[in-house]
């Protein structure tokens, strides 16, 4: 089946029938990608519930669509959980809107001792507003009916933390001797990746993410931007898990 457009509601709205599509989502669909009634959508409450109808009527301010049928998505098993250090600049939606469109669960901003972006009290509440934003158009983007959970700045302790509960830790690191693809994946609980900032990661935070239990692991010959990494690192490591064997519906 081709796929249909995406659109994000909250739940109440999602369980009405006809649902009545209004607000930003609803502009962008009635007047930049200009739907007419007969066409299909899917809309999504980013918490697993998906239904797909038909337009039946649009004006300005949004659109209406019959619903045909609904389906619930269980959350993926085993769920990742993308570590990633500030990116600068325009990067940082990069790395956010390639890591939902592969399909991370989780993303951790962290601040590295060698990350060149910092976020202040005011930078954090923006820069997060981005992240989630991005976050939210890869997400319609890529069809998915789970948004990914774009958490609060990190700092090194409680990446520990993480690393430290995971069922598979593993830090991104070009010296590393082990290859990311020859570490065993589990079939549930959490896959943690940490990617570093432009500057790599500190000596100090790598053993102590060591200590922690994780694994460094290398991706190839090459060095990737942190933008592009974790990407490269999570689409090797669902490759190998059921995750990617499930036909899509939509």
């Amino acid at each position: 089946m081709a796929s249909v457009p995406m659109f994000l509601v909250d739940a109440a709205t999602l369980a009405t029938d006809p649902i009545r599509l209004g607000g930003a989502e609803g502009r962008h669909a009635a007047t930049v990608r200009r739907l007419r009634a007969g066409e299909a959508v899917a809309l999504t409450d980013g918490a697993g519930g998906v239904a797909v109808g038909r337009v039946v009527a649009v004006d300005r301010a949004g659109l209406v669509c019959a619903v045909e049928r609904r389906h619930a998505e269980p959350p993926a098993s085993p769920r990742v959980v993308v570590v990633q250090a500030l990116p600068k600049g325009d990067r940082a939606e990069l790395a956010i809107s390639s890591l939902t469109e592969v399909g991370v669960d989780v993303v951790v901003p962290w601040a590295a001792a060698r990350s060149i972006t910092r976020w202040s009290a005011d930078r954090a509440a923006k820069g997060l507003d981005r992240w989630r934003t991005a976050a939210q158009e890869a997400t319609k983007q890529s069809r998915r009916a789970w948004l990914p959970d774009i958490r609060d700045l990190a700092t090194t302790e409680e990446v520990i933390a993480l690393l430290a509960e995971a069922a598979l830790p593993v830090v991104l690191h070009q010296s590393a001797s082990q290859p990311l693809g020859a570490v065993r994946i589990p079939t549930d609980g959490d896959v943690v990746v940490v990617v570093g900032p432009e500057g790599g990661i500190d000596e100090a935070e790598l053993a102590a993410f060591r200590a922690a239990g994780a694994e460094p692991v290398r991706m190839g010959p090459t060095v990737l931007r942190t933008s592009t990494a974790g990407t490269a690192a999570v689409a090797v490591l669902l490759s190998r898990t059921p995750r990617w064997d499930v036909a899509s519906e939509r």
